[in-house]
């Protein structure tokens, strides 16, 4: 008995992107990191604030041109 089998071919296109986020992310952390105290809780701000700082950036951004 012949059974067919399906094939599914899955195309990931974001995969540059998120190298590109990769690097920003790290390039943040070391940046807010070194400008930390260098506390264990000042480290872990630091990560965070690597995490949202697109956040404030757009939201600034918006405020100036009074969106």
């Amino acid at each position: 008995m012949g059974e067919e089998r399906s094939t599914i071919k899955v195309v990931e296109k974001a995969g540059q992107w998120g190298f590109f986020f990769l690097l920003a992310y790290v390039g943040a952390a070391i940046y807010f990191i070194s400008r930390s105290g260098g506390a264990f809780w000042d480290v872990i701000l630091g990560l965070l604030q690597a995490a949202v700082w697109p956040v404030y950036l757009t939201f600034h951004v918006l405020e100036a041109l009074g969106v």
